[in-house]
């Protein structure tokens, strides 16, 4: 079966830190699925994202995209995926239309079709009538969601998004789910990160729940509930697995 990620025995201790951020993950995300990365703050989301992205190296194990290394093979990888960072990445003094250009120049897509594609994105996302309005002039929905645009102008294979709706009025979400799923249905692979549970088991064929650094639990939002004992939901499997104790 193809994967989209494939990671083995991941390891990552950061200089200084006092826990070991990856201590041996291995998952794999089979190729055209939507997939939920989840675990408690300190678990190795961010870290594992940064890895794949080609950001951050591990010590000792290894990750693949679509069958190309991380490690070695980042610039073919690049042109493959798309990320969508929780902070937004944008420049807060230029207006959306503006930002989308400069990020589509960066990507190297022909003007003509860089125009149509940032007209359809922003239309589609409901900013088309404030496209010249300033990024800080934003509400936080609106950058959000323009944030998620600049990750989709080179039509990547691989969508990878930390915390895309966090923050974002009820509207909002939806439009983000909404259009999340479909791009999947056309083939596309999804790995997000999300602290909104009944988001996951909304949209999710497949998750992964990590837990200081490890590899905890993963299958379908349907079967980790049937196989957890006594719980209705994911988030109830979330704490079954990651306990009730607030972390840092």
């Amino acid at each position: 079966m193809p994967y989209s990620i494939q990671i083995e025995a991941l390891r990552k201790h950061y200089p200084g830190a006092e826990n070991v951020a990856l201590q041996g993950l291995s998952l794999n995300f089979r190729k055209g699925i939507i997939a939920g990365l989840l675990g408690p703050n300190g678990a190795g989301k961010t870290t594992t994202i940064s890895i794949i992205c080609g950001l951050v190296h591990q010590d000792s194990g290894s990750a693949r995209v679509l069958g190309l290394d991380c490690r070695h093979d980042i610039v073919a990888i690049k042109s493959k995926i798309g990320v969508v960072p929780q902070q937004i990445a944008l420049y807060p003094q230029l207006s959306a239309q503006e930002n989308l250009e400069y990020v589509g120049r960066l990507y190297r897509i022909p003007s003509r079709i860089l125009k149509d594609k940032i007209a359809f994105m922003l239309e589609r996302f409901g900013l088309d009538s404030h496209s010249h309005k300033r990024i800080h002039q934003y509400s936080g929905g609106m950058k959000r969601r323009t944030n998620i645009i600049a990750g989709l102008l080179h039509e990547p294979e691989i969508l990878i998004l930390d915390e895309p709706t966090a923050g974002v009025d009820v509207q909002s979400r939806n439009m983000i789910l909404d259009f999340l799923q479909h791009y999947n249905e056309e083939g596309k692979t999804i790995i997000y990160t999300s602290h909104l549970l009944e988001e996951a088991e909304r949209i999710c064929h497949e998750v992964a729940i990590i837990d200081s650094g490890r590899l905890i639990a993963q299958d379908t939002p349907q079967q980790l509930i049937a196989n957890a004992a006594d719980c209705r939901n994911l988030e109830d499997v979330f704490l079954h697995y990651t306990g009730r104790t607030v972390r840092e």
